[in-house]
């Protein structure tokens, strides 16, 4: 009986510690919310962050796992004309928000330095709100890169990296959204539509089969183009360290741009390093083929996507 006792007192006490840490984390992510921006609450996908982490957490194990297993004995797919859709509505899609993004804060009135969040209900910054939902929401869309290169059983293209890009940014982006859909956090965004319009026009090209490949000389500047990126954002993101007084709402998303755009850069350098001054194939978790050119050294294969759309790209 005693022992029996001691048992039922053990896991009420475990059952009381689990309530009441459930408790405080919902009190935590209570007072959280209430910085978050009113404007974008009841938006698609924006009322918590769990609908997008179901989204993405099926999104990972459909890549690594159900998709392969499921295409272990089928023949891949073709989806040529599926690709040259998907590829050209991207770019369709990247331009458009190109426009936005210009319109509503970085061809109207920012400076390109020190540019603050504007959470009025004013046409252009609920224009500013509404282009970063759509940039965010285009996130999930570009995760049909990984779905294709399952179908197309394109294994050796999904890598780690490949996966946690197309994860990361969705899941940091809400919170984007949510907190900051404006100011000078938003400045990668641009960027990296305007290097989508010219990735995606290449991939549409290149869907179209091989007479258009005389079209594509300038496959080999990909690499460049996305490297150019990456320099221009990270000095832009940087300079808020070096200002003496720039009252950015909410400085966390400064470091996490930062951060990220430093990160990639140097990715993106050891593979220029490997790739073009030593003349040589990446090592395997480097794989070129999948990160940022897409030309598969292997078998000569065009192939859509890559691992790091310079966002995330990508």
């Amino acid at each position: 009986m005693r022992l029996g006792s001691a048992g039922t007192a053990t896991g009420a006490q475990r059952d009381m510690e689990f309530r009441d840490l459930t408790a405080r984390a919902g009190l935590w992510y209570e007072n959280f919310m209430k910085n978050a921006d009113p404007r974008t609450e009841d938006w698609f996908l924006m009322s918590s962050p769990l609908p997008q982490t179901i989204i993405i957490v099926a999104y990972i194990y459909f890549v690594t796992r159900l998709g392969p297993r499921l295409m272990e004995n089928r023949k891949a797919f073709q989806l040529k004309e599926i690709l040259i859709f998907y590829n050209f509505s991207v770019v369709a899609l990247s331009l458009y928000m190109c426009y936005e993004y210009v319109m509503s804060g970085w061809g109207t009135g920012y400076t390109f330095h020190c540019d603050l969040v504007d959470y009025s209900d004013s046409p252009q910054a609920l224009r500013m709100a509404g282009t970063c939902w759509l940039y965010y929401f285009s996130k999930f869309i570009e995760m049909l890169d990984t779905i294709f290169f399952v179908l197309r059983k394109k294994n050796s293209q999904v890598t780690f990296l490949h996966v946690y890009h197309h994860s990361i940014m969705p899941f940091t982006w809400w919170f984007g959204v949510r907190f900051a859909p404006g100011g000078q956090g938003t400045f990668h965004a641009l960027l990296n539509c305007v290097v989508h319009v010219i990735m995606y026009s290449y991939y549409g090209l290149s869907a179209l089969g091989p007479a258009y490949q005389k079209y594509l000389w300038w496959k080999k500047y990909l690499t460049t183009i996305q490297l150019i990126q990456f320099v221009i954002v990270t000095t832009h993101i940087w300079q808020y360290f070096f200002m003496k007084d720039c009252p950015y709402q909410f400085p966390i998303f400064i470091y996490i741009i930062g951060l990220y755009g430093l990160v990639f850069l140097l990715l993106f350098l050891n593979f220029w390093y490997h790739a073009y001054t030593k003349g040589k194939r990446l090592p395997k978790v480097l794989q070129a083929k999948t990160w940022a050119h897409p030309y598969n050294k292997t078998n000569g294969e065009i192939t859509n996507g890559n691992g790091f759309h310079c966002d995330k790209d990508k």
